[in-house]
């Protein structure tokens, strides 16, 4: 029985996740004027809410179930789950005790409660679900079934898994990963007509699925699955955007996202892709790579959306500042990410 390389991958950026989020906005950083193992000992704070313990454990949740998969079949029962909740509770205290330097977070004994409460929830789930998600269960045959086995396989699912996470910032253009423009200061441009933004959020679109139905066809285990999966894929995102807009919108603002340009955009990458699937695939390497910087530097190119904006200003962060801050990072990173992965892939493919 052999460990997942999969599921190793995925705890390791469910860390660098976590992480970042633990300490988003990641600016106002300060000396902090008590001792930074003070908020030990200091009284769980009064204005703490029910939804900031579950968001905390929610969070959790994820990291002690990766961290059960990721060790086995090395590590089992009981061992497992010591690991998965001592481990989320290293990671929290040295998290929260960070927060101390940032002047907009506060540190608390109570979340490092609630974090691994939550790790060791996973990690029961883990424990578990197990064999059905590493052995001979159906997801493990789902996924020998559809996808190339291998560590550049994991790598490339990791990637979609991403550019699936991404799509529930409500904030960002369908599909629009890879702005970059809140790292510099730049000036406003002059307004455009309404007919470019169209253009450019059609083009962002189309680009985008077409890359990600080529990414696709490099992994499918057989060139008869990938229209299945290509579209699956676009379901999914298009399901978790509304999902975003859903829980944080208006009822009559859920398709707010369903704009002309994503419309067509929709249309053109989805028959473009359907055309494509079939070409060589140092092609397909070279066009995804092509299609996902060219996507974002429409992205970047993209003017300022007035109904896009007037609808997300009654979007209150709050709760989900954090959430908000991790998927834009995300969202800016992912063609990088995506761009990084093509090359790789291309270098193995090489060597062989």
């Amino acid at each position: 029985m052999q460990a997942s390389p999969f599921a190793r991958v995925l705890f390791a950026l469910y860390v660098v996740l976590v992480s970042y989020a633990s300490l988003y906005p990641m600016t106002g950083w300060r000396v902090p004027g008590a001792p930074l193992f003070a908020f030990l000992s200091t009284p769980w704070p009064p204005y703490n809410t029910r939804f900031d313990i579950a968001v905390n454990v929610l969070g959790y949740l994820p990291y002690g179930l990766l961290c059960v998969l990721a060790f086995h079949p090395k590590l089992r029962g009981l061992a497992a789950l010591a690991l998965a909740v001592t481990s989320a509770l290293v990671l929290s205290l040295g998290l929260e005790t960070t927060q101390n330097f940032i002047a907009l977070r506060h540190a608390s004994t109570l979340d490092m409660a609630a974090n691994t409460a939550g790790a060791m929830a996973g990690a029961a789930a883990g424990l578990a679900f197990a064999p059905w998600l590493l052995h001979a269960g159906p997801l493990r045959r789902l996924r020998g079934r559809l996808f190339q086995q291998g560590l550049a396989a994991d790598l490339g699912l990791a990637v979609l898994g991403l550019w699936l996470f991404v799509q529930l910032n409500p904030a960002m253009l369908l599909f629009g990963s890879g702005d970059l423009r809140d790292l510099f200061a730049t000036p406003e441009g002059p307004a455009h007509a309404p007919s470019v933004f169209v253009g450019i959020e059609a083009l962002t679109v189309a680009c985008n699925v077409v890359a990600v139905a080529l990414l696709v066809s490099l992994l499918a285990s057989e060139p008869r699955f990938v229209r299945i999966e290509v579209a699956s894929l676009v379901l999914a995102a298009l399901g978790l955007r509304t999902a975003a807009y859903a829980i944080v919108m208006r009822a009559e603002d859920v398709f707010a996202w369903l704009t002309r340009g994503a419309v067509q955009g929709l249309i053109a990458g989805v028959v473009a892709a359907w055309l494509i699937a079939g070409i060589p695939r140092t092609l397909r390497i070279v066009l995804a790579a092509l299609l996902v910087m060219s996507a974002a530097i429409l992205v970047n190119l993209a003017p300022a959306n007035p109904y896009l904006a007037a609808t997300l200003a009654v979007w209150r962060q709050g709760h989900f500042l954090n959430f908000n801050g991790l998927t834009r990072l995300v969202a800016a990173a992912w063609p990088f990410a995506a761009l990084a992965y093509l090359i790789y892939f291309a270098a193995l493919r090489g060597e062989r």
